[in-house]
């Protein structure tokens, strides 16, 4: 099944559902109001939202729309709560190194996580506002679960059973204001503005033998102003799993329908299949060649962020983006 929301109806959008091709959706009138509405009632409205799913792809479904996804807003316009990872090694690994910092052995048992800003998500196709190029700007390719209601202390098992919908986030980051904050020792806050979800969120089960083991097994396709950036493997070098990673964020507290956990900046340790973001672009330069060939954002810069199956269609659709200034 796959989900998303219209720029419609209140902050919240309106539910609807999107077929498999990604070429026509039928707004999910008298199911749920917003995708929030059905994830609060997940076990009574997905049966539902399944129902209609297989009418419109069936071509039975009325009032089905063509697509348009400059009118989508971000399927979850806000969340209660967005929690971002750092599941891939390599990415921790080579930044640190090249700041000539070691990676404590804790990183290899225990996740790394941070509170994001959840109260609000750019839409697929929305430009990201900065106020000044100096901020450092820069893209950050992930993977994205949504879970339902998740008790508190589950076990990596358990939370395996809450994860409801996957998707693709741009997940922003201000290079340049990051260190100063960091050395705050308090984590990100200004650094780290309003990110992009991706046109629609799927069920697990629309990924086939490409979910195994709570990891998304395909590449991660990233272009920046219409030139190819990367393909990193999403299930290779992934040190924790989603389903660790739920029940990391769920040690001491339960977490709200709704929430969103990240997986952190998709990297391997062969460079070959490039990179996700441009600080480990940067990164790698400067370990090759004694410091970094390429910049960060500037504005009117388009990145384009996808993940596509083995035939090669469109699995989540495109966050496709533009850098724009600030206008007051």
């Amino acid at each position: 099944m796959k989900l998303a929301s219209l720029k419609e109806g209140g902050r919240d959008g309106t539910l609807i559902v999107v077929s498999r091709d990604l070429a026509h959706a039928v707004r999910a009138n008298g199911i749920a109001a917003t995708l929030q509405a059905a994830l609060d009632d997940w076990s009574n409205i997905a049966p539902r939202l399944n129902a209609l799913y297989a009418e419109l792809n069936d071509g039975k479904a009325a009032d089905a729309f063509a697509v348009d996804f400059n009118k989508f807003a971000a399927p979850l316009p806000r969340a209660f709560e967005f929690v971002d990872g750092s599941a891939y090694l390599p990415h921790v690994e080579r930044v640190r190194r090249a700041r000539g910092a070691e990676v404590p052995e804790s990183f290899y048992t225990d996740p790394l996580m941070y509170q994001a800003v959840s109260a609000g998500f750019i839409g697929p196709r929305d430009p990201v506002v900065v106020v000044s190029e100096d901020y450092g700007i820069d893209l950050e390719a992930e993977v994205v679960v949504v879970t339902d209601d998740v008790p508190m202390a589950v076990t990596p098992v358990q939370a395996a059973g809450h994860i409801q919908l996957i998707g693709l986030i741009n997940d922003v980051s201000l290079r340049g204001l990051i260190p100063a904050e960091l050395l705050k020792g308090f984590g990100f806050l200004q650094s780290k503005p309003r990110s992009a979800l991706s046109p629609v969120l799927v069920t697990p089960d629309e990924l086939g033998d490409s979910w195994q083991g709570e990891k998304l097994h395909l590449p991660m396709r990233t272009w920046i102003n219409g030139k190819w950036f990367g393909a990193a493997e999403c299930g290779v070098d992934m040190q924790f799993s989603f389903a660790e990673l739920v029940a990391h964020a769920a040690k001491t507290r339960p977490l709200t329908a709704g929430t969103i956990v990240g997986s952190g900046t998709i990297a391997n340790e062969d460079t070959g299949t490039g990179a996700s973001c441009l600080a480990e672009q940067r990164v790698v330069e400067t370990l090759r060649d004694g410091k970094p060939s390429t910049p960060f954002l500037k504005f009117g810069d388009s990145l384009r962020i996808e993940i596509t199956d083995h035939d090669g269609a469109s699995i989540f659709g495109a966050i496709e983006q533009s850098i724009t200034p600030l206008v007051k």
